[in-house]
This record gives C-alpha cells, structure tokens and sequence, in this order.
C-alpha cells in the first residue's frame, strides 16, 4: 500500500475528471477453488478498487459521492469464526483511515446508499464487472441484468479511470521495477534449468515458485512449452528434447500487484542450430527496432506495422515470403508468423485494465481498431504513446501447422507466402522476445536493470554457465 495521501488525491482527481454522481467500485470476494472454504491463494483484489483505496482485504466496496465529496468503505468486519481460521485484521473503520477516509459503513447500507441515489436520479457509476458474483450484487443492488452490466458501464468512469491508470506515478514505475528484479530471477532460472530429460512442468513449477516466494504470485499462468507456435501453451508432462526450441513466457506481480511480464526463447541443446538462429535474429531485430522508434507521440500501432514490415523483409531473405512488402502488409499476409500485436498496455494488470475493453484502454478516439482482419484484429495496443505508458516489446514468429494448411488450401495471401518452403517449417515451433518498455519524455526504455539475456550469444553463454 503506499501512503494514504496518494489514495486521497487519486480519488479527488476522479471526482474532478467523472464530474457527477456516485461512483461505486466493487472489490473481490474470495473464488472458490472447488468449495466455498477453500479459496485460490493468494487472493488478488480488483485493481482499480486497489489503486483508489489500496485495501487487500476481500468483501470490501468504495463509495465516492462526488456530490457531497465524500468517500465511504463499505464492508463487514469479521467476527470470532473467521478471526480462528485466519487472524484478527483491522476494523472497516481503521481501514477506511488508512484509504484516507474516516466514513465506513457495513454492507447493508449498500443497498440503501444506492436507492437513495436511484431516488434522486443521481447517475450513479459502475465499471464494467468481470466476476459473476459482483455481477449478481450489482443485479441486487441496480437492478440490471448481468447480460446488460457492460452496456450500463459509466463511459465517464472508464474514461478516467483509464486516463489515469495509463499514465504511471513514480512510485508506480518503481514497483515496475522491483517486479521487473522478480521477473529476472524467474527467466534466469528457467535458462539455468532447461536441457534435455526434464519435463516443462518441472521448470514450469520452479518459475511459479520465484514468483511466490519473491512477491504475491505470477501475473498470469506461466507458459512454459516446446510447442512456442502455441501463443499460451502451458506447461505439460512433456520431457525437453535435444534439438527443440523452448519458450517461456512468465512475470510477477509485487506485494502490490504490479506486473512484469517477460518472454525469452532458448535451445533446450544450450545451442541454436543454424535454422533456429536464422529465426531468431530476425525476431531479436524487431524487437531491438521498438526501442528506435517507440516514444511519445507515436501511434504504437504504426510500431506495430514497422515491425511488421520488417520482419516481412527479412522473411523474405530466408525465402519464405516474397512480393512487394508494403501490399503483403496490407493484406495480413504477416499474421501467418505474427498472429497477435506488439504489445499491450503494462501494470496492476499485466494487460492492464483490459475489464475496462481494449477498445477504450489501448484505442481512443483517433485510433481504431481494424476487427476485420486476422492478427490485425488482435493489436491490444494501437493509441499514441504518451510519456509515463508502459507497454509491452513482444514481437514473435511462429510456425503454426493448422494455419499453414488452412491458408494454403484456401489461397489466401498466395502472392506472398512460398508455402513449399513453409511446409519445411511445420516442426519448427515458435520464437518470441519480450521486454517491457517505459515511454520516456524523449523516447523508451527497458525496465529493470538487469537485461534477461535474449541476444543469442548470450542467451548461449548463460546457459552454457549453469
């Protein structure tokens, strides 16, 4: 949690950008993993209730009545029951305190809080909820149906809570980094372990554990997998083999759930073969080119098609594609390699408040998506750059047999693809390369301070210094 003052002044600042009304953020309840008394762990709260009150504790709600200026925490307080299972935690009303606020109310009051507004025709506001049990109290409490919840969704409220979630404080770059010292710890780890005769759920495992031993958990499923043309292959029961390509795609999340997320590719053999370096190289380019031209000002999604384009040429050397490269684009001839963006929007959640819908986090007014075409219509992140976003470098090339065949029969981008030398290459699997990268008043860096090698000497040389 950091310090109460910075709760205070985030909530006055929505109040001044949302205008009117009430707004409502819900917290977490616990998830059941397969009963009621036995929860995932650790629970993780809702991010937007995280980043205006700063409370971990799950039943809890916010109240911000921009009308009266007044904020509300609105929760139980346990009783002797839970205090034997899980400890004494402090009251609502010494919680609230330290959100910065003195008015705390129980969970009842809720419900008259709401009608009282609805009396009034007071707008009231909600963000669009993603759990099934805040969906149910938010029927209770409104009266909409669960179906018609993200329609309802305050656009004011999503608009300013994305203004300034998107845009990271300080000491929100800081935790950045402190995830980013995990997420080092979790790849380097991977590296230093992988090599033939170990099974992905294994190293998998290990991963999971640097994670959970260094900060609150991962900050999504770790993918660990030979199979790198599958874009979230978990880890399996599958032994390394001499010869593969392994990819790992992993981060952390710190003590206050902010993200890193990193991906590296390696040789389960310690050596790229001439094959696998020729991918690779091309990869590692695209991924360097983000850093040249990423800064402020830039559509990321002009980054995106950059990338693109020059992966496109430098498949061309190798005699996979061919035609003019600027048509091939235009035609999504790219996504057969790259069927996903550059990247996406990085911090309390690793695709960063992506409830709230892409289409208003990484898009806006000037910039669109294009949900027509394949792979262009998964660009998470296409909106101008401004300094202060963190935003994902992962660009990838994979090698997918389904899409290989499937657009081979049918013809599609014929003119651009050699799909005989393509065939060569269904068992080739998948390379990726991710950094997260700050947009900085001139330009971008990486954050963390120690580079997860990914140059391919490198990544050689690590693994050959287990």
């Amino acid at each position: 949690m950091f310090d109460t003052a910075t709760y205070v002044r985030r909530r006055n600042e929505l109040k001044k950008l949302v205008k009117n009304g009430v707004i409502i953020l819900f917290g977490n309840n616990e998830s059941p993993a397969n009963f009621p008394n036995n929860g995932y762990h650790p629970f993780r709260q809702d991010s937007s209730f995280l980043y205006y009150f700063g409370l971990q504790r799950d039943g809890l709600v916010g109240v911000i009545d921009i009308d009266n200026d007044k904020d509300i925490l609105i929760g139980d307080d346990i009783d002797i029951e839970d205090i034997v299972w899980f400890g004494s935690v402090d009251s609502i009303h010494d919680m609230a305190q330290k959100a910065g606020t003195t008015d705390s109310a129980q969970m009842k009051s809720l419900k008259l809080i709401c009608n009282d507004a609805m009396s009034k025709h007071r707008k009231i506001h909600i963000l669009p909820p993603y759990r099934h049990d805040i969906k149910i109290q938010i029927f209770d409490l409104l009266g909409i149906h669960p179906c018609q919840q993200k329609e309802s969704a305050s656009m004011p409220l999503i608009k300013a809570v994305v203004k300034m979630r998107s845009t990271k404080e300080l000491q929100e770059i800081e935790e950045l980094e402190r995830a980013a010292v995990i997420g080092y710890k979790m790849h380097t780890t991977a590296m230093r372990l992988t090599q033939p005769g170990i099974t992905e759920k294994f190293i998998g495992g290990q991963v999971d554990g640097i994670a959970n031993s260094y900060g609150s958990m991962v900050s999504f499923p770790t993918i660990y997998t030979q199979h790198g043309e599958i874009m979230h292959g978990a880890p399996s029961m599958n032994v390394l083999e001499k010869g593969r390509l392994v990819l790992c795609d992993a981060g952390a999340e710190t003590i206050n759930n902010y993200c890193s997320d990193n991906t590296r590719t390696m040789p389960v053999s310690g050596k790229f073969t001439q094959k696998q370096l020729e991918i690779y190289s091309i990869v590692e380019a695209c991924h360097d080119y983000t850093l040249e031209v990423a800064k402020p000002g830039t559509k990321y999604a002009d980054v995106h098609f950059a990338v693109c384009r020059l992966m496109f040429d430098r498949l061309k050397e190798l005699g996979l594609t061919k035609g003019d490269t600027d048509e091939a684009v235009r035609a999504g001839a790219h996504a057969m390699f790259l069927p996903h963006g550059l990247g996406h929007m990085m911090g309390m959640d690793v695709h960063d408040m992506e409830s709230l819908d892409q289409i208003n986090v990484g898009f806006d007014e000037e910039t669109r998506p294009n949900l027509e075409q394949f792979g262009t219509n998964c660009l998470r992140m296409g909106r101008r750059l401004e300094e202060g976003f963190v935003v994902t470098d992962e660009p990838g090339i994979y090698f997918i047999p389904a899409l290989i065949d499937e657009w081979k029969s049918n013809g599609h981008c014929k003119d651009f693809l050699n799909f005989d030398k393509l065939e060569t290459y269904k068992d080739f699997g998948g390379i990726r390369i991710e950094d997260d990268v700050l947009i900085t008043k001139d330009g971008c860096r990486f954050i963390g301070k120690d580079r997860i090698p990914y140059h391919p000497k490198d990544v050689e040389n690590f693994m050959d210094n287990k």
